[in-house]
């Protein structure tokens, strides 16, 4: 970082020295355009009043002579003024491309260091799990609930780990070659039967699905759909308080399907609400972070929710927390 801060000084001390060489180089062109101006003037005045031409400054400066010398010395000016912006034109462009690929190669490197950061403690960190359990398997007399009970905690890390596996593979096909595979789909069963799920793995919070009008069959992949709720139900319970309450809304209206999740948790920053769909994007610093996640979730809803024609938009929920908001074609 510190290497990169001296390269950045090190290339604005070089833009600062090229500007200020220009003015100096485009003053002194001026200076000297007009010596040149002037001198030519008084070498032809001093000529035509020899030869009797003019009799005074008022005549030599009606002359056509005079005027087209004038009018070279003006034309002269005005190519220096142009050069000049189309120049600085140029050298501003040039020093914001480079800011900009600045910025977002220190914005990939760091995102790469938080991804690196987060998915290796989301690998190890059920893999520690399961391990434990088969050595305590293997090495203690245990009763048959206590090892149900251990048994299950094992699933449990194997599914994490399997999800996190099909987030990675999911991710790699919608950079590439995703397609939906469409199907009649019944939303509103599906988002029951995974709020039912959800339930039995999050006793404590209180999960809600409303609908103002059937919804009816819509044409959708399964499981990309399946992906987006998931991840957005599993974020609201991410960042939300101990207990929190997730309603869930479908709305169909004018030919599109509005898809509401609103939590009550910390809420978003409206300069944090366009970054979060980025891919390994999270909010905060990985070497301190408390919850659990490698920034492929929203980049996942983004994509499969574009991928089916249709987009995400959050917003605040009052009196906190946010709304993620998808609107999809029927």
């Amino acid at each position: 970082m510190k290497q990169n801060i001296q390269l950045r000084l090190l290339s604005y001390g070089v833009i600062a020295y090229m500007m200020m060489a220009f003015a100096w180089w485009s003053v002194l062109l001026f200076v000297k355009n007009n010596d040149a101006f002037e001198a030519k003037r008084d070498l032809l005045r001093i000529g035509m009043v020899a030869e009797g031409l003019v009799a005074n400054d008022a005549e030599f400066y009606q002359t056509p002579r005079y005027i087209e010398l004038a009018r070279q010395y003006y034309r002269q000016e005005w190519m220096i003024v142009g050069e000049a912006s189309v120049f600085i034109v140029s050298l501003v462009i040039g020093i914001w491309l480079i800011n900009r690929g600045y910025h977002r190669e220190v914005m990939a490197a760091q995102q790469r260091r938080n991804f690196l950061l987060s998915i290796t403690h989301e690998l190890k960190s059920p893999i520690a799990s399961i391990k434990l359990v088969l050595e305590t398997l293997l090495k203690r007399q245990l009763t048959k609930e206590q090892s149900d009970k251990i048994s299950q905690s094992a699933l449990r890390e194997s599914d994490r780990l399997n999800d996190l596996v099909n987030d990675l593979l999911l991710s790699a096909r919608l950079e590439t070659a995703y397609q939906p595979y469409t199907e009649e789909l019944d939303l509103s069963a599906l988002l029951r039967d995974l709020i039912q799920k959800l339930q039995e793995k999050y006793p404590k919070v209180a999960f809600l699905l409303k609908e103002d009008a059937p919804v009816g069959l819509v044409r959708a992949d399964k499981s990309g759909i399946t992906s987006v709720a998931l991840n957005l139900l599993e974020n609201a319970v991410k960042y939300s308080p101990e207990s929190p309450k997730i309603e869930m809304r479908l709305m169909r209206h004018n030919g599109t399907i509005t898809w509401e999740v609103t939590d009550n948790g910390i809420g978003i920053e409206d300069k944090e609400k366009v970054r979060v769909f980025e891919k390994f994007y999270r909010i905060g610093n990985e070497d301190t972070r408390q919850t659990k996640g490698t920034g492929l979730g929203l980049f996942i809803v983004k994509e499969v929710v574009r991928a089916h024609g249709g987009n995400i938009v959050i917003v605040n929920n009052q009196p906190k927390g946010s709304v993620f908001r998808v609107i999809l074609p029927v």
